[in-house]
């Protein structure tokens, strides 16, 4: 109450899934009303509504328009003018948004307020009777984007300009371009090879005038560069100039394609961004007329009103944002949410016992391994081991402060949601972007069964975590809270077909949120089939694997696809051997980890869709590191970079994708240590910078960038930039100037090493002859063993690392005579070493 005391309102069950609220106020001015579900404030609480007394003779306000709204939807209020009539009152609605405003006067004494608010956020709403604010006037309201699904496409027009005199490098892979406009802008471009054989330059022109291009090729000018262009007036993208015409902007229909035209005919060039907002996300459709025009076509699944922003060479064209008041038949979709607070974990120190645990029901745990790599580069195994049934953890004592690498993997395949960052000492930046979010529940699951999936909360800090779950039937959620920054989360849904989970921390979805899956029907036959002869190794790019399928007796028909790590799909050859006995045959053409999805009527069959390492597997998503000026603070129109080392991370797919208020030009080019990604921001705001490595976030992805400066484009909702790189083996040179490599700072202890094995004393010719080796209490360090004969070097030598610094290893001699074998653990002998061999 405005005088601090509290005060408790009715709560009565209406036992139709509603209650009520009442509440008779004993005070004037401002309340703060608290609504908690299970001790948990639902959305939008505290709401904040003024009390007037009815006898003051002021003009008041009040309606739920004034507490909360949401984006896309009318919000509404009344205002009681107690006979003063609707003509000196004056509204104002302030916000992240134009809203439109209408009033009714409904001739009893109350006008009615609506408005329309087009994006979440805080908004402050004016009313003014004679030029005076009215009493608890202006009013706070708060807007969600509670339910609002978005989609966008974008359509390229690029000036290509073929540079002045004869430019003829044959490799312009390790070329990259940026171009300068008059005012100073610099932005990469993209070099092309023209039709002529020439090299030639696509941007996209904003300034009238000469620009310079610089042409470099590792850090150097090429011959001839920086090049000077000119440009003209007619080639600038004027958004002004373009028309949109179609009944489509104005009004639409559920489940029907929604038509509209564009014409940019005149508009010079520059790149249409299109997103479409609402209820429901709309499938967009665009077609080139090849007369330069484009038709464009929506459906939205869900009646409401839709947001439509239409921009060219990053500006609104006239009349965006649109207001599309959509209206027809729904899905009947179901909506289900629930909200926890998430406390902060207390911090970790040096030398204490750091925990990360995870559920992983149906593996066995003997397949699952763990490493940690330090701030400084080491890595180290880690303890695993299971807590209870299908709940593990991995155990690490940290050396040093800082943010060190987890990683965990299962069949050698890293799981959903790892690597991990897990930060010793004080934590360096929260929020979202920071949980990370794995298991089966985010990508398939059966109806009437649970399906669960973890949520990583611990590098975010404290705040609210909201996880829904929509789709054709009702989910019913079950949390658990760990208490050590992580919680896991299972959910049962009633009906097949297509669900979308959303993970949302503070308001804000956390990377790669919402979640789209298929709720296959209940299992049926799809449990008697079993997968045999399944390849776990071996596998390369564009060769043909197979493996068997039995159907157990079961009624149906068999189905399967290959998705690639870039996300394409391929069917599989499916042939029958036998009645009972299906040979599946696939050609995958990327290396990476490719998903094989094995169907029978429709429903995943047991452990579908089966994870398989395609090529050497050697890229590792947690040996990728960035760093640069570009992911730290940046200003707009100064083009920016950063480096991504892949150096020793194998070779790979790196896609890097960049969010923010504003559309960046981007390019990414090959170094010596990696690959360079240059871009140049046009609106200042937050950017945060995604970084995978065969479809997994590196440490610190995604990365929070802040831009300053001035805006040099429209602001619209989120825009999304990116560029895919198939990358080649890299390995780290020495540096210039003499130094080499620099090893990692060992501690270790080489007198307590212990070997044991026959082959330590006696060799056999031409077969393999064993030992082990155990440095499990010496410390970290690199195991060299070598043999030496009458002959030279002996034939073979193996070594097999068994898990915590165990070895063993095999060798074969072909010569009679005596041999000397070395162990060293680092730069020094083991207890024994050197060993004299007899055969």
């Amino acid at each position: 109450m405005p005088s601090g005391k509290r005060d408790q309102p009715s709560v009565e069950d209406n036992h139709d899934g509603t209650v009520s609220l009442k509440y008779d106020p004993k005070e004037e001015g401002l309340h703060e009303l608290f609504v908690k579900y299970n001790g948990e404030n639902v959305q939008g609480s505290p709401f904040k509504f003024h009390v007037d007394s009815i006898t003051s003779g002021h003009i008041t306000a009040y309606g739920p328009g004034l507490m909360h709204g949401v984006s896309g939807e009318p919000s509404d209020f009344t205002i009681y003018t107690k006979g003063a009539g609707a003509g000196g009152l004056s509204l104002a609605v302030e916000g992240p948004s134009k809203a439109d405003i209408s009033c009714h006067d409904n001739k009893d004494g109350t006008v009615s307020v609506t408005y329309l608010p087009t994006a979440p956020g805080e908004y402050r709403i004016s009313v003014k009777f004679e030029d005076k604010h009215i009493k608890g006037s202006p009013y706070n309201t708060k807007v969600t984007g509670e339910g609002r699904k978005r989609n966008q496409i974008s359509v390229g027009s690029c000036s290509e300009v073929s540079l002045p005199g004869k430019v003829l490098d044959k490799d312009f892979r390790l070329l990259n371009a940026s171009i300068q406009a008059p005012s100073g802008l610099e932005e990469p471009c993209f070099l092309k090879r023209l039709v002529n054989g020439n090299l030639g330059i696509s941007f996209t022109p904003r300034e009238i005038g000469q620009h310079v291009v610089s042409v470099k090729r590792m850090g150097q000018h090429i011959v001839n560069s920086p090049f000077k262009i000119t440009v003209g007036e007619r080639e600038v993208g004027d958004a002004k100039k373009v028309k949109v015409t179609g009944n489509g902007l104005k009004e639409g229909k559920t489940h029907v394609e929604n038509l509209f035209t564009v014409d940019t005919r005149s508009a010079g060039y520059g790149g249409l961004s299109l997103s479409i907002e609402g209820p429901s996300k709309a499938e967009i459709q665009c077609k080139d007329n090849e007369d330069g025009t484009l038709t464009i076509s929506y459906r939205p699944t869900e009646p409401g009103y839709y947001i439509v922003n239409l921009k060219f060479a990053d500006h609104h064209v006239d009349g965006s944002p649109f207001t599309v008041k959509v209206t027809g038949e729904g899905s009947n979709c179901q909506r289900e949410k629930i909200e926890r607070r998430r406390e902060a974990v207390p911090l970790t120190e040096v030398g204490s016992n750091c925990k990360l645990t995870f559920k992983m029901p149906g593996v066995l745990p003997y397949d699952l391994s763990s490493t940690v790599t330090s701030p400084c580069g080491i890595t180290e195994d880690a303890e695993i081991n299971e807590i209870e049934d299908g709940l593990y953890a991995v155990h690490f004592v940290p050396k040093e402060l800082g943010v060190h690498t987890v990683s965990v993997r299962y069949k050698e395949v890293h799981i959903p949601g790892s690597p991990f960052q897990f930060t010793v000492g004080p934590m360096s930046d929260g929020g979202a972007h920071r949980v990370h979010a794995g298991g089966s529940g985010l990508e398939r699951g059966e109806q009437g069964q649970p399906c669960e999936f973890n949520v990583w909360t611990r590098e975010a800090g404290p705040g609210s975590l909201a996880i829904s779950v929509e789709g054709p039937s009702k989910a019913e959620i079950d949390f658990k809270d760990r208490k050590d920054g992580s919680c896991y989360v299972s959910y049962v849904v009633g009906e097949p077909g297509e669900y979308r989970i959303g993970i949302k921390f503070n308001d804000q979805h956390i990377p790669d949120s919402p979640y789209k899956l298929f709720m296959s029907p209940a299992m049926g036959d799809a449990h008697k089939l079993e997968v045999a002869q399944f390849p776990t190794s071996g596998v390369q790019a564009d060769y043909p694997a197979q493996f068997m399928v039995r159907k157990n007796g079961a009624v149906g028909q068999l189905d399967a696809k290959v998705v690639s790590p870039s996300g394409a799909e391929d069917d599989c050859f499916i042939q029958s051997i036998d009645q009972d006995m299906y040979s599946v045959r696939f050609m995958p053409r990327d290396n990476g980890v490719h998903n094989i999805h094995v169907k029978f009527n429709g429903v995943h069959i047991p452990g579908s869709p089966y994870r398989l390492k395609v090529g050497k597997g050697d890229a590792d998503p947690a040996a990728v590191h960035a760093t640069g000026s570009g992911l730290g603070d940046v200003k707009t129109g100064h083009k920016t970079d950063f480096i991504v080392d892949t150096c020793n991370a194998g070779a790979g797919t790196l896609a890097v994708t960049i969010d923010g208020p504003s559309k960046v030009s981007m390019d990414c080019t090959e170094v010596e240590e990696g690959y360079k990604v240059r871009y140049t921001p046009l609106v200042p705001g937050e950017y945060y910078i995604s970084l995978k490595y065969n479809g997994y976030h590196i440490v610190g992805s995604p990365f929070k960038v802040t831009c300053t400066g001035e805006d040099l484009a429209e602001r619209g909702p989120q825009e999304t930039s990116s560029v895919v790189v198939e990358t080649v083996h890299k390995v780290s040179k020495a540096h210039k100037g003499g130094a080499g490599v620099v090893l990692p700072h060992f501690k270790s202890n080489a007198t307590l090493v212990t070997s044991k094995g026959m082959g330590l004393k006696k060799a056999y010719v031409g077969k393999q002859n064993l030992f082990s080796i155990s440095a499990s209490d010496a410390g970290n360090n690199i195991l060299f063993v070598g043999i030496y004969g009458p002959k030279g070097p002996c034939e073979e030598i193996f070594i097999k690392h068994m898990k915590q610094n165990n070895y063993q290893v095999s060798y074969i001699v072909r010569e009679r005579g005596e041999y000397i074998l070395l162990v060293k653990w680092g730069d020094d002998h083991i207890p024994g070493s050197p060993f004299k061999i007899d055969t």
